[in-house]
């Protein structure tokens, strides 16, 4: 055990202030967002340690729902217990909440913007350039061995070119990893085995031989309360929009699909996009195909988790429906937005909450680390897929038939350069980005 100076220790205003910052700068989707918290925590403040980190992002990983988020809600928990979870999530998602209110009236009500296309010109190909960094910066965390390197190719080619449902994807990996844990335990230890340790940025405050701390310890009792509240929390507006609006009811119906929709995102915004894409066109008729395009647009260039396009949906849906009246348009919108962004989210909140405990539980067991070590090796691969999706639809908006994008081509190159070569800040490389296509669209 190495000698550990004394930390200061981080107060809840202290957090709740660094927390507040990251939901205004968390673009990049979860690729972005898991590497900015992991530069800030992990290597710059060293509020905890590199193993405990991948340690937790394992488990979020597996989970359904917005890995980046049921992150920053573990790390809060682990902190400050269960205000500091709830702060820690609620913080990453609310300023994504008024932006994409404020941006969906917008475009709703005024068509299209120059002024809002011009920046998201610009921002498009910034968050390509984010994805493929943070794609390589998990990547040589997490693929430390030949063996994650192979899981992680066999999932890019699984999802790239054969199309399979990322569900499989992580049975497949966890069962490696399984097996992996028995037969080579070396290969499949947390951080994905002994080179991790060679990646040391000194102390932390939460260390990789910190004691659990006593909240995080699992007790049956907990674990029922938490499931309580939770089922609660999902029951009582739910009662009551049913109760006092109808079943069939928008904003209940809403509601409900959107719970069904929460416990389906294994693998991110993009492994649930054809659900959420069926139901609210296809169904429901809450948005035209246009407009669903229109709002990932929105989702991909605005901070917080991407699947937080449920909340335009949410409000160009009420807003067109004119579901309270011709007279309080903005108002149903708000309202649905909300609704929506309530049910995605309150699983993330109750899984995290419930099984933390658990996961804490197992910092050395290679049953549970060899699996989810095994399925972060695989989740790199289908980052990687995404980059190439983003990449794809920036460079070339027709598809490969129509014309290729030269100064978003350019625009990327920029970024990416701006972010390898010389480290810069993500929030500068997005502010420059905007302007650049702001210029080149008004110029």
């Amino acid at each position: 055990m190495r000698q550990t100076p004394e930390i200061p220790s981080v107060t809840l205003r202290e957090a709740f202030r660094f927390w507040l910052r990251l939901g205004f700068i968390s673009f990049g989707g979860p690729a972005g967002q898991i590497a900015i918290m992991h530069t800030e925590l992990v290597e710059r403040r060293r509020w905890i340690s590199e193993r405990r980190f991948l340690h937790a992002l394992n488990y979020c990983m597996v989970l359904p729902g917005p890995e980046a988020q049921q992150l920053a809600t573990y790390l809060g928990w682990l902190m400050h217990k269960t205000w500091g979870g709830v702060i820690a999530g609620v913080l990453f998602v609310l300023p994504s909440l008024f932006i994409l209110v404020a941006l969906s009236w917008v475009y709703i009500a005024f068509g299209d913007v120059p002024l809002i296309a011009g920046l998201f010109y610009g921002i498009k190909p910034a968050v390509t350039a984010i994805v493929v960094q943070a794609t390589y910066r998990i990547g040589a965390r997490a693929l430390k061995n030949s063996v994650l390197w192979a899981v992680a190719a066999a999932s890019f080619v699984a999802i790239f070119a054969l199309n399979v449902p990322f569900p499989i994807i992580v049975g497949c990996a966890a069962l490696i990893g399984y097996i992996g844990g028995r037969i080579a335990p070396d290969k499949f230890k947390a951080g994905g085995g002994h080179a991790a340790s060679k990646q040391d940025y000194g102390p932390a405050l939460i260390d990789d031989d910190t004691p659990t701390p006593e909240h995080a310890r699992f007790r049956w009792s907990r674990l029922l309360q938490i499931l309580t509240v939770g089922l609660v929390l999902w029951a009582l507006p739910m009662g009551v929009l049913t109760a006092t609006l109808g079943w069939q009811h928008t904003f209940t119906q809403m509601s409900w699909f959107f719970t069904k929709a929460a416990l389906l995102t294994f693998g991110g915004a993009y492994a649930v996009l054809p659900y959420v894409y069926q139901g609210a066109v296809s169904h429901y008729g809450w948005l035209t195909p246009t407009q669903m395009i229109d709002g990932l647009a929105l989702g991909e260039t605005t901070p917080g988790p991407l699947i937080m396009v449920v909340a335009f949906v949410g409000f160009v849906g009420a807003y067109a429906k004119q579901v309270l009246g011709p007279d309080s348009l903005f108002l149903a919108g708000a309202i649905a937005a909300t609704l929506v962004t309530w049910f995605t989210f309150l699983p993330s909140f109750i899984f995290i909450l419930a099984g933390g405990p658990l996961v804490e539980s197992t910092h050395g067991d290679l049953n549970f680390t060899g699996p989810l070590t095994a399925i972060t090796g695989a989740v790199v691969g289908v980052i990687l897929n995404l980059a190439l999706f983003f990449g794809y639809h920036v460079l070339w908006p027709e598809g490969f038939s129509g014309h290729f994008d030269a100064p978003s081509a350019l625009i990327a190159v920029a970024a990416a350069i701006a972010l390898f070569r010389y480290k810069a800040n993500v929030i500068h490389v997005i502010g420059a980005c905007a302007l650049a296509g702001l210029l080149l669209t008004l110029g």
